[in-house]
């Protein structure tokens, strides 16, 4: 009987342990899977990770709409509740519009006041956005990069008076000799990519804010050549140069002259950039689909070697503003491609990711629409997705979706993969 006790006494005393044991493995287990789970809800970022958001002429518009009295106080005020509202979501980067439509928002040598910031192209807002910009965004711990749109003049009209008289497409246009360095083509303006006079305004432009403010980086976004058709893609636009020039003397297409006059701006503009300061960045964020980048008929990007060498960008950020659920253009599809596109790892790739689009019932077909509507995880799945794939960062468009009612839930659900 005693030995029975022992017996049962030693059973007990085992199991006990055992199960004592098995609830800590347990424990172990489940912490370990919890931790793999927040690691996988992270996936993971580096903590020198690009997490930039747009702040685009829109946003210039809303200040003006939102205060009655603008100003430096004002203006300051608007600009600091942007810097915060990116860095309560992880942002550590904000792109600043100063060169929306031939116009500058800052103290420009060769461009007019903005219309955007102070109503009508040319009137001096009375302060300088710019350096207003940079001040507060370092000193709240952001970094800031100046974005222009190089080729732009004017979008739905070609009335050259619209522009200010200080305005060098204005100017060119009207003498004779320099015409053609603006051209106007369905219903807008642009300066004439292969004009040498129109390549060194651009770069001037450039050099000139490196010069006089504290930018951390120069932006270019994917405004290039306009779409041409089969019908006029030879005929169109900047054709006449074409045809006096050495390229197509030696038999070589217009489709590579259009690629040579953007190639030869690129990097123009990177390398005034790094003689001035190295460590200031110049990137570019075409448009998502390298199909249409690399067509005959538009943009004339000529990706595959900005990506493969060291003297054009430092960084390219595709806008990937589709959902996983797009009919041809899903995002996960299109992501692979840019990452295997840069597999020489010679420039940096960030993605351009919609957030304008959260929220709101917009997309390629119904199964799009309802991913973008209702998923209010889509933007959080983009980020956790790209960094599997290895990318180098992200910039959000814009300001505005950040912190609106219709985004707020997919912007929630971001946060948690951005900021920690």
């Amino acid at each position: 009987m005693l030995m029975l006790r022992r017996k049962s006494k030693l059973f007990l005393t085992v199991l006990l342990t055992c199960l004592l044991l098995g609830n800590t493995l347990g424990s172990v287990a489940v912490n370990a899977a919890e931790a793999s789970d927040a690691q996988t809800e992270q996936t993971t970022a580096n903590t020198d990770e690009y997490k930039a958001f747009w702040f685009s002429y829109y946003d210039y518009t809303a200040y003006r709409a939102k205060y009655k009295k603008r100003n430096a106080t004002t203006f300051k005020k608007y600009f600091t509740q942007a810097v915060k509202k990116g860095k309560s979501l992880g942002m550590n980067c904000i792109i600043v519009h100063v060169r929306p439509f031939g116009d500058a928002m800052y103290k420009s040598k060769y461009f007019p006041w903005s219309k955007c910031i102070s109503g009508k192209q040319g009137k001096n807002p009375g302060y300088d956005p710019l350096k207003i910009m940079t001040q507060v965004a370092h000193a709240n711990g952001m970094k800031i990069e100046a974005w222009i749109n190089p080729y732009r003049v004017a979008s739905g009209s070609t009335n050259y008076k619209k522009l200010s008289t200080k305005n060098p497409a204005r100017k060119w246009h009207n003498k004779k000799k320099t015409r053609r360095n603006v051209l106007a083509y369905k219903g807008s303006l642009y300066y004439n990519p292969a004009k040498a006079q129109v390549r060194n305004l651009i770069v001037n432009g450039v050099k000139e804010i490196v010069e006089n403010y504290d930018v951390d980086g120069i932006h270019m976004d994917d405004y290039f050549y306009p779409a041409f058709s089969s019908s006029n893609v030879n005929s169109a636009f900047d054709a006449k140069e074409y045809r006096a020039s050495t390229m197509a003397k030696g038999k070589q297409n217009i489709v590579s002259f259009r690629r040579e006059q953007v190639n030869m701006l690129v990097k123009a503009i990177h390398s005034a950039v790094k003689s001035i300061d190295p460590s200031v960045t110049f990137g570019i964020s075409p448009a998502g689909n390298i199909d249409n980048l690399t067509s005959r008929y538009s943009y004339y990007v000529d990706i595959n070697k900005w990506l493969n060498s060291s003297d054009y960008v430092d960084y390219i950020c595709p806008q990937i503003y589709w959902g996983f659920k797009h009919p041809y253009a899903k995002f996960g599809r299109v992501t692979n491609r840019w990452m295997n596109a840069a597999k020489s790892k010679k420039v940096k790739v960030y993605i351009g990711i919609a957030v304008y689009r959260a929220g709101h019932n917009i997309g390629a077909g119904s199964a799009e629409r309802r991913e973008w509507r209702s998923d209010a995880n889509i933007l959080k799945k983009q980020v956790q997705y790209a960094r599997k794939k290895g990318c180098d960062g992200f910039a959000f468009f814009d300001y505005q979706d950040l912190k609106s009612k219709k985004s707020a839930k997919a912007v929630k659900q971001l946060k948690k993969v951005l900021k920690y």
